[in-house]
């Protein structure tokens, strides 16, 4: 299958990195708008659990994540996505929101700006701005759905209808904006069909990217307590691998998998365990993978 790592380096010429960064932004869900305990799921750093360090600046940031990938990769590590990850990334004002991103994207060795936001935290004037920083550099906009079904985004506190994720792509898309969606698989209460409907219902929905992501029980999570207290189990990774070739077979092929799977956080991740052996994760998804039809033209990347 052709990987997104394959379609940035044929358009740049060269492996393209993304760098986590902290924008000191914080979420409805935290600040008493809409609830100040999250997302059941989310972690303390809003799910920014590998971004950089908020304190630096976006430039600051940029910089300390090309030099930890040019420890690792040094011949081979010049372009960046410079990735706003932690909480809601448009929750602000656009003075603020304009600084911010002109910041990360006029970074000579930054060739795509991409935005993880909420779909309800998506004002005309926000899209604006990114319609216009898209002339400057590609921006990708990474809009946090989970599930299409309403009563497990009640459980999880998500926040918002399916109806405000659906209005969010059709701004997105009209203002010519590259809209991925982030599903969890795996979220207490849901079958196997539930996860894959959702997976159906994106695959329809107008996006271009979608990320797969398993769903981590992390400590000091609300979601730990339900887990301990024995309410939910955990996927084990046969049945993620095979979830994952089936939500693959299902996708339609203008649809881009820019993820598969994800890494918890080593010190506060307390299942499925086995998602922290990297190495066994993703023989048991080029296993299962084995089973798409080798014609299918999605393509997809294994990174976090």
């Amino acid at each position: 299958m052709y990987t997104v790592n394959d379609y940035l380096k044929a358009q740049y010429g060269t492996k393209v990195y993304k760098i986590a960064l902290d924008g000191g932004f914080t979420c409805p869900n935290r600040d008493g708008t809409l609830g100040t305990r999250g997302c059941i799921f989310c972690s303390g750093e809003g799910s920014g659990d590998f971004a950089e360090d908020r304190r630096l600046s976006v430039t600051e940031q940029i910089e300390h994540g090309k030099a930890r990938v040019q420890a690792k990769m040094p011949k081979d590590a010049g372009r960046y996505i410079a990735y706003f990850q932690a909480f809601t990334n448009t929750y602000a004002p656009v003075s603020r929101l304009r600084a911010l991103y002109t910041e990360a994207i006029s970074h000579p060795d930054v060739v795509i700006l991409s935005v993880a936001t909420r779909p309800d935290c998506l004002p005309d004037e926000v899209v604006a701005l990114l319609a216009e920083l898209n002339r400057v550099k590609p921006v990708w906009v990474e809009l946090g759905l989970q599930t299409i079904h309403e009563r497990t985004a009640e459980y999880i506190r998500r926040g918002y209808p399916l109806s405000v994720y659906d209005e969010a792509v059709k701004k997105l898309r009209k203002a010519g904006i590259y809209t991925i969606t982030h599903l969890i698989l795996g979220l207490p209460g849901e079958s196997r069909e539930d996860m894959l409907e959702s997976v159906d219902y994106v695959g329809k929905s107008g996006v271009q990217g979608v990320k797969l992501q398993l769903l981590h029980v992390l400590k000091g999570t609300d979601l730990a307590a339900e887990y301990e207290a024995g309410r939910f189990d955990a996927l084990e990774l046969e049945e993620y691998a095979a979830l994952i070739a089936a939500c693959v077979r299902r996708l339609p092929d203008s649809v881009c998998i820019h993820r598969m799977t994800g890494d918890g956080n080593r010190r506060t991740l307390i299942a499925p365990l086995w998602s922290l052996d990297k190495k066994r994760v993703l023989n048991a998804l080029h296993k299962a993978l084995k089973t798409v039809p080798a014609d299918s033209t999605n393509q997809e990347d294994f990174s976090r």
